[in-house]
């Protein structure tokens, strides 16, 4: 695994990153839990070295926790009763696992500081070492969110919620753009597909019936199209076929950006950042520099996890108090 780098020397770099009027802050547990984040990292540790899967889980979960109300923790709630939850939406509900991990980590922390460290901070956290433990950088996270008491399923299909693997470059800008994230944010974040698996639905759309006249999208290329369509079988269960992202899919780097300047990005939103000017630069520079990336992906990170929203601390992650 690639050392640990801390990309940031400048904490004023890193502020400027907040959203306005955030209370967030990177000594929020000092006094009143000074364990929590050892506490956290050593959760993710002991899962990862059962499931390697584990942190593409973790990083994903937080992703879309922010975008849905902000982080705020409402991806952990439970469906109850007529309200179906986020966990249950049509983007969480196959894609989504490492619950055990952040339930494990609130169960240690619950005991040694009851009532004190919010579930969306768990999240935040165990993304941060979820990319360390991944080969990628680490850096300090501001904490102090709080945990929401609302979670709908519908949210998280609506133009207001998950951008959609299917998007094009401008229905991205515009998911990004109403959580204040610049497209530089949407470039850097998406390097985050480096790690992890993907449900053969979330890019049926470019390897079958891809137009009238083509039923392969021309922008995937032909030999991945091929191999796609290999994996990408409905099995006797009706169920969609699972295929690797990238080949290294365990491991934090910057090939996820050298594969979509090949035509190997696996979502028509992967290849989208194509299709503009600036966004390509930046896939460019990445490409390039996994150095560059990683310091990108820093900043973004934190700019993203400081998307506040809640209001209580929730003592089981799964309910509301």
């Amino acid at each position: 695994m690639a050392s640990i780098v801390v990309i940031l020397s400048s904490v004023l770099l890193i502020l400027s990153a907040f959203s306005p009027g955030s209370s967030l802050n990177f000594t929020f547990y000092d006094k009143t839990c000074p364990q929590a984040e050892s506490i956290i990292t050593n959760a993710v540790k002991n899962a990862t070295s059962k499931d390697n899967t584990v942190p593409a889980g973790l990083l994903r979960m937080h992703f879309h926790d922010c975008f849905v109300r902000g982080c705020d923790a409402s991806v952990l709630l439970n469906s109850e009763g007529t309200n179906k939850a986020e966990k249950d939406g049509p983007p969480n509900i196959n894609s989504l696992h490492t619950f055990d991990v952040i339930d494990s980590a609130k169960k240690d922390l619950e005991a040694s500081c009851p009532g004190v460290v919010s579930c969306a901070d768990i999240v935040a956290l165990a993304a941060r070492d979820a990319v360390s433990l991944a080969g990628g950088p680490s850096w300090n996270v501001p904490k102090g969110r709080k945990d929401g008491r609302t979670s709908k399923d519908s949210e998280t299909i609506t133009m207001s919620g998950l951008p959609a693997p299917t998007f094009n470059i401008s229905e991205l800008q515009q998911s990004f753009s109403r959580r204040g994230l610049s497209m530089d944010d949407l470039v850097a974040l998406s390097g985050a597909h480096t790690i992890g698996v993907s449900h053969c639905s979330s890019f049926r759309n470019r390897i079958q019936n891809f137009s009238a006249t083509q039923d392969t999208d021309p922008s995937l290329h032909p030999t991945l199209a091929a191999s796609l369509k290999g994996v990408c079988r409905i099995d006797s269960m009706g169920k969609d076929g699972v295929t690797a992202m990238v080949p290294s899919s365990t491991t934090f780097n910057n090939t996820y950006y050298k594969l979509v300047l090949q035509g190997e990005g696996l979502f028509s939103s992967d290849q989208a950042l194509l299709n503009n000017p600036r966004t390509k630069h930046l896939v460019r520079k990445f490409a390039d520099s996994p150095e560059a990336f990683r310091k990108a992906f820093v900043i973004s990170m934190i700019k993203m996890s400081s998307i506040t929203g809640g209001e209580e601390i929730r003592r089981n992650c799964s309910v509301v108090n």
